[in-house]
């Protein structure tokens, strides 16, 4: 069911109206084959940025629609609430778009914005290696500089987008220790640079999560993003803004098991009565209705704080952990609701409780985001 928005403009109503009929025209129809045969949804992510809706944050001189950021992840969680997949890689592209757009020069701007704001350049974020994952700062993959330019060697993994994107927020060493890496605005294909196969993942099925490997590969000096030893910086501002992406997927995944949980819980009778008219299991949906409602009141906390210019990375990570973990949980109770039915592959549900679990793992796992809330509370 449409969620009753309280939003500041009319634009943004249009904006999430828009949101709203490219998902039920664009996604919803197609979800389930693509999720089922794990097949790419081709000239997809192309379609959403001719729409306008991959440059919403962005200001309008590079192509955006300059608009809040509260408004740019309700419309992330309308495309969750039709497909997880690609929400998350709309949430990703933005993630790897920050640092160009944040970080880059003028020329940079120039020279890439608007194809990526337009999707025709689709992003990566490349940060993880595997043995690199929640700590940044042990990466590996190198980046030497040489006259012709920047020789990238090493491996990076879970790559949202890995081997299809058009670009990558690559992120290498320069030097040593924490203020040895550096932040590049990395093409999607270059001499030396190939993929693994993708990620045989529990749910996401539709864009690829991949490996990639940098053999000696070749990228030119324009690329680096800010200054070398400016890239964990780089990384970790995006971050912020990540989470509340993928709280904000999170928060729709959830509310599309909870209308999938409700709408069966009103036609489906037992002892002579609908089940939704027994307490036990009306109590289940009434905890499942307010995990999805705090899900979504702490993400635009945050992402009001963001718009306002007020520190919010603590409020970022509760975001983040306080909607995965709602999703995880009101998905896992949405399959209770449905009984075996729930548990077939006839009814999506089963496919959401599969999708929820990636999201307390990625973009900074659970357990990360309490040791960011923890420490700053700290201080």
């Amino acid at each position: 069911m449409p969620v009753d928005r309280l939003l500041p403009t009319q634009e943004a109503e249009d904006l999430i109206a828009l949101a709203r009929e490219v998902a039920d025209k664009e996604l919803a129809p197609r979800v389930a084959e693509h999720e089922r045969s794990e097949t790419y949804p081709e000239g997809l992510f192309a379609r959403l940025g001719e729409s306008g809706l991959l440059g919403l944050p962005w200001p309008e001189e590079f192509g955006g629609g300059d608009q809040p950021y509260e408004v740019y992840l309700q419309v992330v969680e309308e495309l969750a609430a039709r497909w997880a997949s690609v929400a998350v890689a709309v949430s990703v592209h933005t993630l790897a778009a920050f640092p160009l757009l944040n970080f880059g020069s003028g020329e940079q701007r120039g020279r890439w914005a608007e194809d990526v704001l337009g999707g025709r350049l689709v992003g990566g974020y490349s940060l993880s290696e595997p043995q690199a994952g929640s700590d940044a700062a042990a990466l590996t993959c190198r980046a030497r500089r040489t006259p012709d330019g920047y020789r990238i060697s090493g491996t990076k993994s879970w790559i949202t987008h890995g081997g299809r994107a058009g670009f990558y927020a690559l992120f290498a060493r320069t030097g040593p220790g924490s203020n040895g890496v550096s932040c590049f605005f990395a093409p999607g294909r270059a001499g030396g640079l190939t993929f693994g196969k993708p990620e045989k993942k529990m749910g996401l099925h539709a864009v690829p999560t991949a490996a990639a490997f940098w053999d000696d590969a070749l990228i030119d000096t324009g690329r680096l993003i800010g200054e070398e030893g400016q890239g964990l910086q780089i990384a970790f501002s995006a971050l912020d803004s990540g989470r509340l992406g993928i709280a904000a997927c999170a928060t729709g995944l959830a509310q599309s098991a909870l209308d999938a949980a409700v709408a069966h819980a009103r036609e489906r009778t037992a002892f002579g009565r609908k089940i939704i008219d027994h307490q036990g299991l009306g109590f289940l949906l009434a905890d499942m209705a307010a995990a999805v409602d705090s899900a979504r009141a702490t993400y635009l906390d945050a992402a009001r704080r963001r718009d306002a210019g007020l520190p919010y990375s603590r409020q970022a990570s509760v975001a983040k952990l306080i909607a995965t973990d709602a999703a995880m949980k009101v998905t896992t109770d949405a399959v209770q609701v449905l009984g075996g039915a729930g548990y077939t592959l006839d009814h999506p549900v089963e496919r959401y409780m599969r999708e929820a679990k990636v999201m307390q793992i990625f973009e900074g796992t659970n357990q990360i985001q309490r040791l960011v809330i923890s420490r700053q509370l700290a201080r």
